[in-house]
């Protein structure tokens, strides 16, 4: 065998023992890491929803409390008012801005 030969096999043979290194490194080590950490991701956003939905219910039903009878008998301008409100303060925190919110706020 002539040198030229034996080199182009040591060459060879390190490139597939490094290539199965990594290879067994991404199985053994990266890959479970990886699922472990996107589960962890996954579940904690199934939580978020649920804590949201919770949050608004919640703080909806304080102000409906607060609301005078006599206000709601009279009329449904506060309640509109309310979810307007409700909508620009608290949920664009999470939805994103209303496409007309900074023309009402400059018309009140």
């Amino acid at each position: 065998m002539t040198f030229g030969w034996l080199l182009l096999a040591v060459v060879a043979a390190s490139a597939v023992a490094v290539l199965l290194v990594l290879a067994g490194f991404w199985v053994a080590v990266v890959r479970p890491y990886l699922d472990k950490k996107v589960s962890e991701v996954v579940e904690a956003s199934n939580k978020i929803e649920p804590a949201v939905k919770k949050g608004v219910r919640e703080g909806v039903e304080e102000v409906l409390l607060e609301f005078p009878e006599t206000i709601l008998k009279e009329s449904t301008r506060p309640v509109r008012r309310f979810g307007s409100s409700l909508f620009e303060n608290g949920l664009s925190s999470f939805l994103g801005d209303a496409p007309g919110s900074s023309r009402k706020k400059s018309d009140d």
